[in-house]
């Protein structure tokens, strides 16, 4: 979710702490001894299917939690508040996060000014858009959240092209970006006035995939170069927009007079899995099978979000939504994507 990760989007933070970028350069592998290198490429070894078996293993966890984290939304809100849901969200994540810090003996930042720059990350890239997913699915599907939140790297494709001097718009780009937004209409049923449609909760669920790119470039502008992990950088993100979320949220919602346990354990889930963990697997399997195989992972979200939700929570799917779906996938790959020889 922060995390429907294309190249572009999802490896800036990776910039801010100084490791290589999928919009720059493949991660280079670690240093590795000859043996190591044999044992790796020796026919039938051991390690090689060891290692092939474990990525894939964590593929498919981090297309299965992000993709159900939709449906945890939706859960979630049916037992608290949208701000209640996305506060447990954001304090779960930052708990797991931080809990692997210790465990690794890593240290928060130190400087001011990285705080500063990752107290407005944290608005843009956690704060504001959970919120806006949870508000939304108060009135729209987990189905319509998961596609409109797919739009996140149109969205950055149209921004970078203004707000990065080194992004250019060439005409693969700009016809992806086209598709994309078909796709959003049919989704929305434009032809039939939008009838069915919330426009309100589909507008912040828009809103949600806009702030993230926002985001991402704001912290590529202003952390880029850091020397930081992206483990401390996270976990120090997260924390903050906790204590964001902590001092608004009262403000705006009584305190819950129940704790039910099946909307409690989805916001666990959503925080600890889909906000903590999953966001530490995405790293790593940028590092150890590259950005154009780790960003696969966004063209699944919608799929298994769909599908939960439809077998799960009943929610009724048209025939222009799995259609819509699909064609703003294809956009934001035809965004990605770079022409042959390049």
């Amino acid at each position: 979710m922060c995390y429907a990760f294309a190249p572009r989007i999802v490896d800036v933070m990776s910039t801010a702490a100084g490791t290589p970028t999928a919009s720059s350069r493949t991660p280079a592998p670690p240093a590795r001894t000859t043996a190591a290198t044999a044992a790796d490429t020796a026919p039938g070894g051991e390690r090689t299917r060891r290692r092939a078996f474990g990525w894939q293993i964590r593929f498919a966890f981090l297309c299965l939690v992000w993709g159900f984290s939709f449906l945890f939304i939706k859960v979630g809100t049916e037992g608290f508040s949208p701000l209640q849901v996305t506060l447990g969200r954001v304090a779960f994540g930052a708990l797991a996060l931080l809990a692997i810090l210790v465990i690794k003996r890593e240290r928060l930042p130190r400087s001011a000014r990285t705080w500063g720059h990752l107290t407005v990350a944290a608005f843009l890239l956690n704060a504001l858009p959970f919120s806006l997913f949870a508000y939304s699915e108060l009135t729209i599907p987990s189905t319509l959240a998961s596609i409109c939140n797919a739009t996140s790297p149109l969205w950055g494709m149209a921004l970078s092209v203004v707000a990065l001097s080194e992004d250019r718009p060439t005409r693969r780009r700009v016809a992806g970006l086209g598709i994309g937004f078909l796709g959003v209409l049919t989704v929305l049923g434009a032809w039939q006035g939008f009838a069915g449609t919330d426009l309100t909760g589909t507008a912040m669920a828009l809103g949600a995939s806009l702030s993230y790119p926002i985001g991402w470039i704001y912290v590529r502008r202003t952390l880029g170069g850091g020397q930081h992990s992206h483990l401390a950088m996270s976990s120090t993100q997260l924390l903050l927009a906790t204590l964001q979320l902590a001092v608004v949220t009262p403000l705006f919602t009584p305190l819950p007079t129940a704790y039910p346990v099946v909307p409690l354990l989805a916001v666990f889930a959503l925080g600890a899995l889909g906000t903590g963990v999953a966001f530490l697997l995405q790293y790593g399997l940028v590092a150890e099978v590259g950005p154009t195989t780790a960003q696969m992972v966004t063209y699944f979200i919608p799929v298994i979000a769909t599908a939960s939700g439809v077998a799960l929570l009943n929610e009724h799917l048209a025939w222009n939504t799995p259609v819509g779906a699909l064609i703003v996938l294809a956009g934001a790959a035809l965004t990605q994507s770079k022409p042959r020889g390049t």
